[in-house]
């Protein structure tokens, strides 16, 4: 991963974030479950996925571990950008930077000692959606994606704002993404795991939804992207 900090110039990827940003105010969280629960069935499920694949010969042109390998390359995505910015993971910002920012200054300080913390719970999700994926695809006989380089241009220093704008569009980027995906899936045990997955991302989404300002959960129901779609956003964040 690569980046350069940056004090008041927009970051190369704003045009993306405020896309998906647009998009996602006027929609947001249905679902609401368990990721134990769902990693654990993506667990169990392993053996009778890969039992009904090898006993219909013949699969569909795209298959379960095609729908895995495009949930781990968002999940890569997501895990990246967490381990990338927050110093409790190995990257950029201090807790002290983050609840210290200008953009919570409205906010009491019993609610803003939290956020450092909810923020670290999101990016150890991320990775452990990620070690969960590539082991299942393995089991399945398939090959995980390899995680990518990347460029977030979000370390600005003593100001999260981009930080926090980036990971508003890429969580519901990811809400998205799982309901699009879901479909796809033809085993129902792997379905209900991504479904599990899919309201953790929900979450998130929500919750960051609500540090940026916005409705955490607008209307009733989500809207679906396509993987292409998907992919496009996911794509700006790729270094050259």
């Amino acid at each position: 991963m690569t980046d350069h900090d940056q004090s008041t110039d927009e970051t190369p990827f704003d045009s993306a974030v405020r896309a998906v940003q647009d998009a996602v105010t006027s929609r947001r969280q249905f679902l609401a479950g368990s990721t134990a629960a769902g990693l654990g069935a993506l667990a169990f499920g392993t053996s009778s996925v890969a039992a009904d694949e090898h006993a219909d010969g013949a699969s569909d042109e795209t298959t379960d571990v095609d729908v895995l390998n495009y949930a781990l390359t968002l999940e890569h995505l997501e895990d990246a950008f967490y381990a990338h910015n927050l110093k409790s993971l190995g990257g950029y910002y201090s807790k002290e930077t983050i609840v210290t920012a200008d953009m919570f200054d409205h906010l009491p300080w019993g609610a803003r000692e939290p956020i450092y913390g909810n923020l670290t719970d999101i990016g150890e999700h991320e990775a452990a959606h990620v070690e969960t994926l590539e082991a299942i695809i393995e089991d399945l006989g398939g090959t995980p994606v390899e995680k990518a380089e990347y460029e977030f241009g979000t370390m600005q220093a003593n100001n999260p704002t981009a930080f926090f704008e980036t990971a508003m569009a890429l969580e519901n980027t990811g809400v998205a993404a799982y309901a699009g995906a879901a479909p796809s899936i033809s085993n129902d045990d792997l379905l209900s795991a991504a479904l599990s997955v899919h309201s953790v991302e929900a979450r998130h989404a929500a919750y960051l939804n609500r540090l940026n300002g916005a409705d955490p959960f607008p209307n009733a129901f989500d809207e679906a992207k396509s993987m292409d779609e998907v992919l496009e956003v996911a794509s700006q964040f790729i270094a050259d």
